[in-house]
C-alpha cells in the first residue's frame, strides 16, 4: 500500500477495468451505475506498486494493519443491494483502504465513514486520490457506535463481518433505508440487506455467503 506519490493510469489500467468489469456482470452485477464507478476508479492506486496487474484481479488483497481490499465483486455486490441515488446519506462502517468508500463516492452520495484502525485512518489521510471526493467525511472510531450526531442515514454498509446486527447502527437508519452487513463469525458470514420500512418494522433478506476481516469493538490507536 504505498499512496505517497500520483501515479500513472493508462490505457493499459483502463483496459484491464474493462475486462473486470464484463467479469462482474457475468457474475450478476447488474447496476450499470455501479459498474461504471468500478469502471473509473483506478483500484491500482490504492494497492503496492509491485500488484499493478493484479489491482484489476477480482480478488482481495491483504493491506497494512491486518485487513484487506475487498474483492471487486463483494464491493460492487454490496453497493448494488443499497439502491443508492444521488445525494443520499450514506454510513460507511469500516474505511479500510477507502477503495469502497470512491466507488461509493463515485455515485454522488454523501458518505461518512469511520475506520477503527489509527494506523489505516491516518494512511488514508495522506492518500492524495480523495481529494477527487468532497463528498466523503472520515472519521476514526468503534463502528459500533455509529455516528449519533449525524443520524439518521438514508443507508449504511458494513464493510467487515459483524457478529451481529449492532442496535446503534439499526437506531441510526432512516425510516425506509437501508442496511447492507454481512453477519456471522471465523470468516463465514451471511450477507444480509436490512430494510426498515416507514412504519419501523425490519425486514431481514438473506443474500449468500461472503467472507469478511471481523468487526471488532472499540479503537486501535496503534
Amino acid at each position: 500500500m504505498l499512496h505517497s506519490l500520483p501515479k500513472d493510469d493508462n490505457y493499459l489500467h483502463k483496459g484491464l477495468r474493462k475486462q473486470l468489469v464484463q467479469t462482474l456482470r457475468e457474475k450478476g452485477i447488474k447496476d450499470e451505475r455501479v459498474l461504471a464507478a468500478i469502471e473509473t476508479i483506478p483500484r491500482h492506486f490504492f494497492l503496492d506498486p509491485a500488484f499493478e496487474r493484479q489491482a484489476y484481479e477480482d480478488r482481495a488483497f491483504p493491506i497494512a494493519a491486518g485487513q484487506t481490499i475487498s474483492q471487486p465483486y463483494t464491493v460492487a455486490f454490496q453497493t448494488q443491494l443499497l439502491e443508492l441515488k444521488k445525494f443520499d446519506k450514506v454510513l460507511e462502517i469500516g474505511t479500510g483502504s477507502a477503495y469502497q468508500a470512491t466507488v461509493l463516492g463515485e455515485l454522488g452520495v454523501t458518505l461518512y465513514t469511520i475506520e477503527r484502525q489509527k494506523e489505516l485512518y491516518d494512511y488514508v489521510g495522506k492518500f492524495f486520490f480523495l481529494k477527487k471526493y468532497p463528498n466523503i467525511r472520515r472519521f476514526y472510531g468503534d463502528g459500533f457506535e455509529g455516528l449519533p450526531s449525524y443520524a439518521p442515514f438514508d443507508k449504511i454498509i458494513i464493510t467487515c463481518g459483524a457478529p451481529f446486527v449492532p442496535p446503534k447502527l439499526l437506531a441510526q437508519l432512516k425510516p425506509g433505508g437501508i442496511m447492507v452487513i454481512p453477519v456471522g463469525e471465523d470468516g463465514k458470514q451471511k450477507m444480509l440487506r436490512i430494510i426498515k420500512e416507514p412504519n419501523g418494522n425490519i425486514i431481514e433478506e438473506e443474500m449468500g455467503d461472503f467472507a469478511f476481516v471481523p468487526m471488532l469493538q472499540g479503537r486501535n490507536h496503534k
